[in-house]
């Protein structure tokens, strides 16, 4: 039997996310994160929601992780996201342990590694994955706004 939960599928649900930001006119970056193959937290963008500019995807992904597994380290944990994180969320990111990242975007301007921060070294990171989706969405955003 095919094993469906592959990152293209788990990419999607980040993606999904991430509309939702958009609609809500917040810049369309969603994160889901996934222990054995299961879906533990949701999340996107609420920046602009709670006036908050620490209020990125990742990091409503990791308080709403740590909560459900009653720990702060998420290790075992994957984190799909559909845009490369932002120093500040790589830094949270590499605090929690989290054993993989798999990104969408990358974002050569604001990305954690233009920005010359760092991930934990045990943490596996996967580059591209649903790349055209992730980035035409975030062009599509950003066209509407200008």
């Amino acid at each position: 039997m095919e094993n469906i939960f592959t990152d293209e599928y788990f990419m999607k649900k980040a993606l999904l996310e991430a509309e939702t930001a958009f609609e809500q006119g917040e810049i369309p970056v969603g994160a889901i994160i996934v222990v054995d193959n299961r879906i533990i937290a949701r999340s996107h963008n609420l920046t602009e929601m709670l006036n908050d500019v620490t209020a990125h995807a990742e990091m409503q992904a990791i308080t709403a992780s740590a909560n459900f597994l009653g720990g702060k380290y998420l290790k075992g944990c994957t984190l799909y996201v559909t845009l490369e994180p932002c120093q500040m969320c790589a830094g949270a990111l590499y605090w929690s342990q989290i054993s993989k990242i798999v990104c969408g975007a990358t974002d050569e301007h604001r990305g954690f590694r233009a920005m010359g921060g760092k991930l934990h070294p045990k943490t596996e990171i996967v580059y591209g994955v649903m790349e055209q989706e992730c980035s035409s969405l975030m062009k599509a955003f950003f066209k509407k706004k200008r």
